[in-house]
């Protein structure tokens, strides 16, 4: 190969190898590396995949201030995150809520009397999501949890008690699927 071939190969190697140093990527959906929360950068810490019945439901990506593998320190820590949930396959409104109750019931059942009011709320801005549709939810110390969907603010519960609840539903003890919190702490 002359040299001449060789710079713009080795360019091209180059700036493929970047390119892909600056997003997740799993089963086709590409999130992007770090998201701004206010003043905050946050990094994608890992993906996951949720499976039912051997369906593609969705990917989640987890974003934090600075990665870590501890989903126990996760939800303590009052800090900014985010997980962002990529629908692979179209849900109900009711599917989506059922799926969240029980995941409310199974991860946080004493901390879910709290934030009974809260998770009402919540519950009751779900709608139904198609293929290609995101939810996002960020918690911000001194503002509360945000819900977003398609781009769209659904609802913001103030203070700190319903952020850890909520993300337990994938960081809990019983998450949907293992194979989804393991990407979610992975790092990648």
């Amino acid at each position: 190969m002359p040299k001449t071939a060789i710079l713009p190969a080795l360019a091209m190697f180059v700036m493929a190898s970047t390119i892909s140093l600056h997003a997740g990527s799993l089963v086709g959906v590409t999130m992007p590396d770090t998201v701004r929360v206010g003043a905050t950068t946050l990094v994608l810490n890992g993906m996951g995949l949720r499976t039912k019945f051997m369906a593609k439901v969705y990917v989640a990506g987890l974003y934090l201030d600075q990665k870590s593998s501890d989903a126990s320190a996760i939800l303590q820590a009052d800090a900014p995150k985010r997980i962002v949930m990529h629908f692979l396959h179209g849900a109900s409104k009711s599917q989506i809520a059922n799926a969240f109750d029980d995941s409310f019931n199974d991860n946080a059942p004493d901390a879910r009397k709290v934030v009974k009011d809260e998770i009402n709320q919540f519950l009751g801005v779900l709608e139904p999501l198609k293929e290609g549709d995101e939810m996002i939810f960020t918690y911000v110390p001194g503002t509360g949890t945000i819900c977003t969907i398609n781009g769209k603010e659904k609802l913001t519960i103030a203070g700190k008690a319903f952020g850890p609840v909520l993300f337990s539903v994938w960081l809990g003890p019983k998450p949907p699927n293992a194979d989804l919190k393991k990407g979610m702490l992975s790092g990648h």
